[in-house]
């Protein structure tokens, strides 16, 4: 299968949604969809994208805002791991604490938790288990894309002073990312451009 990755930033803290979709059937997924659900709909349907899931690295506000109205207007599952319970289920007072418009806490259809791998119609993701950033924090792995959420950016990693973090775990995680992910994956994260694990490993200082 080979597929395409459209990453649209979305909301005020310009968090990275991706769409991600294969060439020869024009079925989707969608990656941690955090704002603005009217343009994801538009990219999804200027495209004719037939979409089949969305599926979350962590539930954190900035990465769940449009799960809701993209699920009622598709009538697609919502996929996230079971760990991230505590997080999604502060959605509500996280918007308040952050000054942002109240929104209703979305329903997961779909918990994984022990699962290596879900097939979503012939999409094969990898789940790889990154805790740290939050408890259920999980990279999402697709042929040699690596969807990272907020375990690691370009230059940078995840912040661990919210909630649910934990910068020992977050260590762990990364050290074990370098050591197994391959240095030519590309690696989209949740905020910022697109990098690769050998690019991070020579540049990134958190990693050296």
């Amino acid at each position: 299968m080979t597929i395409q990755v459209l990453p649209i930033v979305t909301g005020p803290f310009q968090e990275n949604t991706f769409i991600v979709w294969d060439n020869s059937n024009k079925k989707c997924i969608i990656i941690d969809p955090g704002d603005n659900p009217e343009r994801i709909i538009s990219e999804i349907d200027s495209l004719n994208l037939i979409p089949k899931a969305i599926v979350n690295t962590h539930a954190h506000l900035d990465h769940i805002g449009a799960v809701d109205p993209l699920k009622d207007y598709y009538n697609i599952p919502f996929y996230l791991h079971k760990d991230e319970c505590n997080i999604l289920n502060n959605y509500e007072s996280s918007l308040t604490y952050f000054g942002l418009s109240p929104k209703p806490t979305p329903k997961v259809d779909v918990w994984f938790e022990h699962e290596n791998r879900i097939s979503i119609d012939n999409f094969n993701i990898q789940l790889y288990k990154t805790p740290g950033h939050t408890p259920g924090g999980t990279c999402l792995i697709i042929n040699d894309n690596v969807f990272t959420g907020d375990t690691i950016f370009k230059g940078s990693i995840g912040r661990t002073d919210l909630p649910g973090g934990d910068f020992e775990l977050l260590s762990k995680s990364l050290k074990r990312m370098i050591n197994e992910i391959p240095d030519t994956f590309i690696i989209y994260p949740g905020h910022g451009p697109a990098t690769t694990l050998a690019q991070e490993k020579t540049e990134n200082p958190y990693l050296n």
